[in-house]
């Protein structure tokens, strides 16, 4: 596992840009450090390193997406979701404990957004028990991120959505104060707009929602 990983450390650090990675950690608050890789380079080398080396395998996967989690650069984090992008019809229910640790690690929206939607999204299709273990909880944990999980989980579902649920969970939420949680409602609800817009349009004019959420929800709509 660490020669895997050192690796792509070995691999990364080939292409550090000094004055993107300061760019970078002033566009994430300074809450990461950065090696300075811009995205459609560090997916690209991350394509070719997955080629040579292959995926982690059943036994190590966990561990490595962990380790790259623990590395202190924002790049690691990315290349661990790309992993799990990848690998994602291999995780079964219980690969979800520590599949929530990594919302509530290191979160930001650039981690939340692939994780929700992506990852949860596909383990709540293919396992639909999970939600009310896991989706129904998030919505009232005071963690801002898994608020902003439980909703945008069903980003993708489209014609698939649980209306009931997804309608349910925004109510929750809806006079939240928190930024994040208030553009996921929005965001959700503009999606589901391309499927359903009558319904949504009903959903916000007969509920209080927030105006960022209200605005965003009815950006496409007339």
């Amino acid at each position: 596992m660490n020669s895997y990983i050192q690796e792509l450390v070995n691999v990364y650090s080939k292409h550090t840009d000094v004055e993107y990675a300061d760019w970078s950690k002033k566009y994430l608050r300074n809450q990461f450090e950065f090696l300075g890789i811009r995205s459609p380079i560090r997916r690209k080398l991350t394509k070719q390193f997955l080629k040579e080396h292959g995926l982690p395998t059943e036994s190590n996967r966990k561990d490595i997406i962990l380790m790259l989690w623990d590395r202190p650069e924002r790049e690691y984090q990315k290349a661990a979701l790309d992993i799990l992008e990848k690998e994602k019809k291999n995780l079964c229910p219980e690969d979800m404990p520590w599949l929530v640790n990594l919302i509530v690690s290191k979160s930001w929206w650039d981690t939340v957004d692939v994780l929700s939607p992506h990852i949860m999204g596909y383990m709540f299709s293919t396992y639909p028990k999970l939600i009310s273990q896991y989706s129904d909880l998030w919505i009232e944990d005071e963690n801002i991120w898994l608020q902003r999980s439980a909703i945008l989980y069903q980003l993708h579902y489209k014609g698939g959505t649980d209306e009931e649920r997804l309608f349910r969970h925004i109510i929750r939420r809806a006079n939240s104060d928190e930024f994040f949680v208030q553009k996921a409602i929005g965001w959700v609800l503009r999606e589901y707009a391309k499927t359903n817009p009558e319904s949504v349009k009903s959903f916000v004019l007969n509920h209080q929602l927030k105006p960022l959420s209200k605005r965003e929800a009815l950006k496409h709509l007339t």
